[in-house]
């Protein structure tokens, strides 16, 4: 058997030799002198010592150094070699060999050299080396998300839920609004991963909330009467016959402060509970006419439904009031035998600390929760300030996570495996979010995170659009736009007003 795997690993080395030798092919590199320096190159996107997926498409990069030349040189911890030039600094893995060396670095790291040749001066500059550290977790193969202008654009006509394979870099469309009347799509919600289990909602003409289950794509409308608003920010029952939705009044507002321009906050919204098997929706009360909730989330064994939730008075819309909106993350322990919900408890007291918090997001062992963290409101993705903690439920220890930048972190959510969360951050340009990966080795241990690979490396520096609301999915999504198309032209199936669920005891 030893000898077998010695075979096949000497064939993949003769693979990528061979692969190196023709990029090289009849390139003569000449140098008077060769210099050492002490520190690793600047490229871009900064993929230096970070921990990366088994299964993660290639990481292109571009070398942002002086030079007339560029040398990469890339050793596997098996002493697989692969070896490039570039003229232009950019550096493009071939999907294959790239493959091998990862294969040939699981649970240990690829070694990568880069220098840079000036020609005028005939020197050979050699930087220090770096790595990718290979992880043995893999990540879930899909990432789904939605592309949209940043700021306060109105929906386009291209606005579509797209799905990225993590293992390649092809993409393919989910949802396009451009065919359903250039409706928003402002929402989508997977259970547990699932990529046969999902939701999707729709404003608009064409609007509604499309339930996909298999291969079957139901339309309803999920706005009963008495409801200010719609279902808006859902949250999948592990068991997949309930869905928690706060229901919003969104506004959003402009204001004077620095860094502040645009705060988006809520005018009325409320928790509800709509049960997929009996069609109906479950409105949740509470024993006082002054509470906002937003961003349910459950926990994975369905136990417990966690959410947001903050307290106003009156006249908090005044501009010298505005900054009092602040929420904490609270949970009810949920009896879905009953559909019913015990005490409110409160998980993470923010207010107490001048703060607000917000999307909280359960591993998926029920241990840890990660949330964004901000001054005030609950859309960290408008906040410079917003970070990402991590809170060990157990014992209530919380701490700032050190994948943080000086720009906004949201949208935080955990791979199938718990090993890998993806969260949008805006740390290349404080404006557009772009998915960003990092690797979870302890509670208080992260790897450095990494943006989504890309085929282009330079495809960030062009691109305005925004990745909204990241979410890794286990396999491929076999529906597409026509299908949604399809059901879109069909009447909503309307929920029907079920018994409202009254939580025991004060909210407060």
């Amino acid at each position: 058997m030893n000898c077998y795997m010695n075979i096949i690993k000497f064939l993949k080395f003769i693979l990528v030799s061979i692969t190196a030798n023709l990029l090289l092919g009849c390139n003569s590199i000449e140098y008077d002198k060769v210099v050492e320096l002490h520190n690793t190159p600047q490229i871009e996107p900064d993929y230096v010592n970070v921990v990366i997926p088994p299964n993660i498409a290639p990481l292109n990069f571009m070398i942002k150094e002086d030079g007339d030349l560029f040398i990469l040189e890339a050793v596997s911890q098996g002493n697989i070699e692969y070896r490039a030039i570039s003229k232009d600094g950019i550096i493009r893995f071939p999907e294959d060999t790239w493959k091998t060396l990862i294969a040939d670095s699981r649970g240990d790291k690829l070694h990568i050299k880069v220098s840079s040749l000036n020609n005028q001066e005939s020197v050979l500059n050699k930087y220090k080396s770096f790595v990718f550290n290979v992880a043995d977790e893999p990540i879930d193969p899909f990432l789904a998300y939605r592309l949209i202008y940043p700021g306060y654009f109105s929906c386009s006509d291209n606005d579509p839920i797209i799905q990225r394979n993590l293992e390649s870099y092809t993409e393919d469309n989910v949802v396009v609004n451009r065919l359903l009347n250039n409706g928003c799509i402002n929402c989508h919600s997977f259970n547990q991963n699932n990529p046969e289990q999902f939701l999707v909602h729709v404003r608009g003409e064409k609007g509604g909330t499309y339930f996909v289950d298999n291969d079957k794509i139901i339309k309803t409308d999920l706005q009963t009467e008495g409801m200010d608003a719609g279902a808006t920010y859902p949250a999948w029952h592990p068991d997949g016959r309930y869905v928690a939705f706060s229901s919003n009044v969104v506004r959003q507002s402009f204001h004077a402060e620095q860094g502040k321009d645009i705060f988006v906050h809520d005018l009325a919204s409320s928790l509800l509970i709509y049960d997929i098997q009996k069609n109906e929706i479950l409105t949740v009360t509470g024993d006082d006419g002054h509470t906002y909730i937003t961003f349910p989330s459950w926990s994975p064994d369905g136990e417990y439904l966690y959410y947001c939730k903050a307290f106003f008075s009156e006249e908090y819309f005044n501009s010298s009031n505005i900054k009092d909106l602040q929420y904490n993350i609270v949970r009810n322990p949920f009896d879905s035998q009953t559909s019913t919900l015990g005490e409110t408890e409160v998980v993470f007291d923010a207010v107490s600390q001048n703060k607000s918090a917000s999307l909280p997001r359960i591993s998926p062992d029920g241990q840890n929760m990660a949330f964004s963290l901000i001054d005030y409101g609950s859309f960290p993705i408008w906040h410079k300030e917003a970070d990402l903690h991590l809170l060990t439920i157990k014992t209530g220890l919380y701490q700032r996570l050190d994948i943080n930048s000086n720009y906004a972190e949201s949208y935080p959510n955990w791979s199938s495996n718990g090993r890998w969360l993806v969260f949008s951050s805006k740390r290349k340009d404080g404006r557009s979010a772009r998915p960003y990966f990092a690797y979870f080795h302890s509670n208080d241990s992260f790897g450095k995170p990494f943006v989504l690979p890309q085929k282009d490396p330079s495809l960030y520096g062009k691109m305005l659009k925004t990745f909204n609301l990241p979410e890794l999915v286990k396999g491929k999504i076999e529906l597409g736009p026509r299908d949604f198309e399809r059901a879109s032209n069909y009447e909503p199936i309307q929920a029907n007003p079920g018994t409202g669920l009254v939580i025991p005891g004060s909210l407060q």
